[in-house]
């Protein structure tokens, strides 16, 4: 349970509630889609079950209601986003980081939103065999380097918008493991010799994948379904533009993380860019950054506000943050420790053993969910809890 919420404030559960049952009837969705609808507009109601939490000076009494958990709930990323951080500090290096931004081109979109699994994952692996191809070219850095990958599927305007956001660490790993290579100061890859790379990857990867018959052709992508078609589609985006965008280098490991705070638990729209749910018109804010990253205020109808949110839930079980080379999962511990000794550096110290959800939010938002919001003196203790769907019992009346 987090802060009392501003009666005021519109929340995506508030127009899931209002609208999404339409959505549901309207369109053809997927189960993950349904389910993620279902979680945001019951998240933190008598729906999912709850407790309640008494004062030991005062007597009075609270109802904390359980949160849905779900990924795409934009109430229900902090703690997650905190203990993956937590996670990730120990395994930072004294090196610069660099940040690299691969997109797909809009053309892909219809395929994406029939096949989102095989677009994302060929994106994850394109991107990541690129930035390993040039890691191992002995021109930049003849070895191995390590990156975290994260995928963000939208635009300011909740429009598809297929990108991934890679942090490296700017330097590899010898193939002997006799050495640490540092890449240059202020610099990683020469973007545009990136760029072309990753286009013929991509490509390649996606015509092997309709080769095998793994791509499903429907909507708007329907006419692809014909191999001479497809080709052609194939050649067109050769001759689109692919980008790759690498922005200044980190200052340092906690930029980095505050960086990943940011990105790496981010939904499609957060509540407080939500202004007014009114007439079954949603009014939200967004960045134009063609125009100066200028903030204006988009007014859609509720069902086509749902519509663009629901582009950008993604497939069951689907890993949105991946870790490749040095920081694979399997070998990153040993691959970690060695760099760190090529780097003159301690054993890295251990993480902590996780935080409770009090003490964490207490830690970020400076926000004490322990003490009493009636009298600020007492401190809150578990009365009773109550099942999804059950009613909280009233509190005795004391006087």
């Amino acid at each position: 349970m987090g802060p009392a919420r501003d009666p005021r404030r519109i929340e995506l559960a508030d127009i899931v509630r209002a609208h999404g049952a339409a959505v549901q009837q309207a369109q053809r969705l997927t189960r993950g889609q349904h389910r993620a609808l279902r979680a945001i507009a019951t998240c933190r109601t008598s729906a999912l079950g709850g407790h309640t939490e008494g004062c030991d000076v005062c007597g009075a009494v609270r109802i904390a209601y359980n949160s849905c958990r779900n990924r795409h709930c934009p109430k229900c990323q902090t703690l997650a986003k905190e203990r993956w951080l937590a996670a990730r500090r120990a395994e930072l290096l004294p090196v610069e980081y660099f940040h690299v931004v691969f997109t797909l081109p809009h053309p892909l979109n219809p395929l994406a939103q029939g096949n989102p699994r095989v677009i994302y994952s060929l994106l994850f692996r394109a991107a990541a065999d690129t930035l390993a191809a040039f890691g191992q070219d002995p021109k930049y850095l003849g070895g191995e380097l390590g990156l975290i990958a994260i995928l963000h599927t939208w635009g300011q305007a909740l429009v598809q918008h297929l990108h991934l956001h890679c942090v490296v660490p700017g330097g590899a790993l010898a193939r002997d493991g006799a050495r640490w290579l540092s890449a240059k100061r202020g610099f990683l890859f020469p973007v545009r010799a990136l760029a072309a790379v990753f286009r013929g990857k991509y490509l390649d990867l996606l015509r092997r994948t309709f080769d095998r018959q793994e791509i499903t052709f429907a909507g708007r992508a329907a006419g692809l379904a014909d191999p001479k078609a497809f080709g052609e589609f194939l050649a067109a985006l050769r001759q689109h533009a692919w980008v790759v965008y690498a922005k200044p280098p980190f200052a340092g490991p906690a930029q980095v993380l505050e960086y990943l705070g940011r990105y790496t638990h981010r939904v499609a729209i957060s509540n407080d860019r939500l202004v007014s749910l009114e007439e079954g018109v949603v009014r939200f804010r967004w960045k134009d950054y063609a125009h100066g990253n200028t903030v204006k205020t988009m007014a859609l109808p509720s069902e086509a506000f749902l519509h663009r949110f629901l582009l950008h839930v993604v497939p069951d079980g689907f890993v949105r943050i991946r870790h490749f080379g040095l920081l694979a999962n399997r070998g990153r511990a040993a691959k970690l420790a060695r760099c760190r000794a090529l780097l003159a550096l301690p054993p890295a110290v251990p993480p902590a053993a996780p935080e409770s959800a009090a003490a964490l939010i207490l830690r970020v938002s400076g926000v004490d969910l322990t003490r009493c919001p009636a009298c600020a003196q007492g401190r809150l203790h578990l009365v009773a809890r109550f099942r999804p769907g059950e009613h909280p019992v009233p509190p005795l009346d004391s006087s």
